[in-house]
């Protein structure tokens, strides 16, 4: 099994669900985020005064599928999260050892 963490522009929240629900992706748990990474945010003017915004809102997104299923989202959420332009996110590719369903007893990926 793997995990998948994208973190990845708000507005495209939606477009994303959509395309991994297209492929068999059954669930997700989505958080709101901040953060910045080579953009090192921004500097905006609010009421004739300059302050810089250091960690600019993103949206975290986790998954925990098959083998078989992971370079499939992987590529889905890179086509369907793309902007093209700066700040468009990251994603992450990680081994689960085991998962467990507590209300069933559940393990592995009968349990995910």
């Amino acid at each position: 099994m793997k995990k998948i963490e994208a973190i990845i522009k708000p507005f495209k929240l939606d477009e994303v669900k959509h395309a991994l629900g297209e492929i068999g992706v059954e669930g997700m748990t989505v958080t709101e985020v901040k953060g910045f990474g080579r953009q090192k945010g921004h500097t905006e003017i609010y009421r004739g005064s300059e302050y810089t915004v250091d960690f600019l809102p993103k949206v975290k997104i986790e998954i925990v599928l098959s083998d078989a299923l992971a370079q499939k989202a992987l590529d889905v959420i890179v086509k369907s999260a793309k902007t093209g332009k700066i700040g468009d996110g990251k994603l992450f590719l990680l081994p689960v050892e085991e998962a467990y369903r507590i209300r069933t007893d559940e393990r592995g990926e009968k349990a995910v």
